[in-house]
């Protein structure tokens, strides 16, 4: 059952930008971070929000008390002055930042783009002073056209209080922090140790292949343990493990309905067996609409009802038959004994057919809203809002919960054992 934002009490403190459907949110706050603020500029995303229970903030300079609902601000965020939240003595810090200037996906501007959400992540840094940062985004900073941006994001996570003058490029500014950094600039609470980790999410019980990368800075001055940190969020599942469990059998024991046929083809399509490892199978699109985790099963919607009409299917909610799914070269189906392709923030029908799926009985349909929240990890009673393109939209554009809450786990392990 989902906890709702503003229900749990617990002694560690979050704040969260762009704060999209909740996924990160829901993330941190299953860790035991009680939520101080969450900020984001999308309408429809902050109605997401508000229907699981935060709240729009009405004092502006208040931090809420246990058991009060989480302040939402619907807005921009550099009109947001995060300045009252230094004496909270916050935690975490936490945002996926708009994703769209680093990725394959979108025009690939990068720091050109208005969208870059870095420069309000290292302001809110500067106003708030959390102990911790922690930021997600897309593998696409990883590119060798990103790189030296992407490096020069990690060494202002590192000093982000030596402050860009406006008249100063990044690359000017990139220059003058090499060079405090060498020199050990600045005391231990002004300094941050940045994790830089690339992720598979998949590689974390999310059934999805969603390739990102978190960072995580801990403020220098609290002495945290990064081995332990590093150690904690290591991958728990493999696909080497999947397919083993396809081969000797164990997969199919979850599975007693597949007809026999198909569970031949699906073994014969993998790869020769790899090396072993001692990690937990990958979770596939099959297993998320099957039930994982004590999730019950997801009906099927029967062709009849490709109808867009919501029925409430079993009693799940957005679980609505979606008409006009092709596919075709280049836009193929997801498949069921696999994680699903990457969700992205397409209405359906978005390049590559991450949005269609491929039947038992050969035919293929689109994916309901509930199934793609599966594949999300977010629970069956999160609220999304809007019409179909919109929770579509803010799925794609959210941090599987699942991989989230790894890391913050982490992060409230580390933070615990360090005694900050």
């Amino acid at each position: 059952m989902t906890v709702e934002l503003n229900t749990v009490a617990a002694e560690r403190t979050s704040v969260e930008l762009f704060a999209g459907a909740g996924g990160l949110a829901q993330a941190v706050e299953r860790a035991g971070f009680r939520p101080l603020l969450f900020n984001e500029w999308d309408r429809r995303a902050g109605e997401t929000l508000e229907a699981n229970g935060a709240k729009p903030r009405v004092e502006l300079d208040r931090v809420p008390a246990p058991g009060e609902p989480t302040p939402l601000v619907v807005g921009d965020v550099r009109e947001l002055d995060m300045r009252y939240l230094r004496t909270a003595d916050v935690d975490v810090l936490a945002g996926g930042c708009p994703c769209q200037p680093f990725s394959l996906g979108g025009v690939h501007k990068g720091v050109e783009d208005e969208r870059n959400g870095f420069p309000h992540m290292f302001r809110a840094a500067r106003e708030v002073r959390p102990k911790v940062i922690m930021v997600e985004n897309v593998r696409g900073l990883l590119r060798a056209s990103f790189r030296p941006y992407f490096e020069y994001i990690q060494r202002e996570l590192t000093l982000p209080f030596a402050e860009r003058a406006d008249d100063t490029t990044w690359v000017d500014h990139d220059a003058s922090l090499r060079e405090l950094i060498a020199a050990g600039h600045g005391p231990a609470s002004e300094r941050y140790d940045v994790v830089v980790t690339p992720v598979n999410a998949a590689d974390y019980g999310v059934p999805q292949v969603r390739n990102r990368v978190v960072m995580v800075a801990f403020r220098s001055d609290l002495g945290v343990d990064l081995d332990v940190f590093r150690n904690a969020v290591r991958p728990t599942h493999s696909e080497a493990a999947l397919n083993r469990s396809i081969r000797d059998g164990s997969y199919w024991e979850r599975h007693g309905g597949v007809p026999a046929a198909i569970r031949d083809r699906v073994v014969a399509s993998l790869p020769e067996a790899g090396q072993d490892d001692d990690l937990a199978p990958w979770i596939t699109l099959r297993d998320a609409i099957a039930g994982i985790d004590g999730h019950p099963a997801l009906p099927p919607i029967p062709p009849r009802f490709l109808d867009r009409k919501e029925r409430g299917l079993g009693g799940f909610r957005d679980h609505i038959g979606w008409p006009g799914a092709r596919v075709y070269p280049g836009h193929t189906p997801n498949v069921l004994d696999r994680p699903a392709k990457t969700v992205k923030a397409g209405v359906h029908g978005v390049p590559g057919g991450e949005s269609v799926m491929l039947l038992d009985n050969g035919t293929h349909r689109y994916m309901s809203v509930r199934e793609t929240a599966r594949v999300m990890t977010f629970p069956d009673d999160w609220r999304l809002e809007g019409p179909r393109g919109e929770k579509m939209r803010q799925l794609g554009n959210a941090v599987p919960v699942k991989l989230g809450e790894v890391f913050a786990r982490a992060i409230r392990q580390v933070l615990d054992q360090a005694g900050a």
